[in-house]
């Protein structure tokens, strides 16, 4: 996907039981999935006048929303059929491992029904991410 702020839209969706410290990792960790993987979805380093180097950052807002457990395993569903929509799910699982290796290890061995997902980043048309996520509370 090649991202383009005038008729794309990306946000995340955190289940609302997750605890402060553990929805901010589920973010961060889909935040830099997102850079990665979506073409132009981040724009070019910029300088200060005094010449202090500034990262590019996402082109357009990315709100953080809140759902029930369900409703996310839902939203996701609908976003993998659509080939419209690049999801990024996050799961429990990432979030217990202390290496890559063992979340290697441990997701090849699961089997995605089995899998408690804690969020997911979701990129695509702004109608149909609209459609999905827009009666969704913001993560305050």
């Amino acid at each position: 996907m090649d991202f383009d702020a005038a008729i794309h839209k990306c946000v995340i969706v955190v289940d609302k039981a997750l605890g402060a410290g553990h929805a901010a990792n589920a973010v961060s960790v889909i935040g830099v999935s997102m850079g990665r993987s979506v073409e132009g979805l981040v724009g070019p380093d910029m300088r200060s006048k005094d010449n202090v180097n500034y990262p590019g950052v996402i082109y357009s807002p990315l709100p953080i929303l809140l759902s029930s457990n369900e409703l996310l395993r839902e939203t996701l569903e609908e976003a993998l059929v659509d080939e419209e929509i690049n999801s990024i799910p996050f799961s429990a699982l990432a979030q217990s491992c202390k290496t890559y290796q063992e979340y290697e290890e441990r997701i090849s061995e699961a089997d995605s029904s089995s899998i408690e997902l804690v969020a997911v980043g979701l990129i695509g048309p702004k109608k149909k991410i609209s459609r999905l996520t827009g009666s969704l509370p913001l993560f305050k």
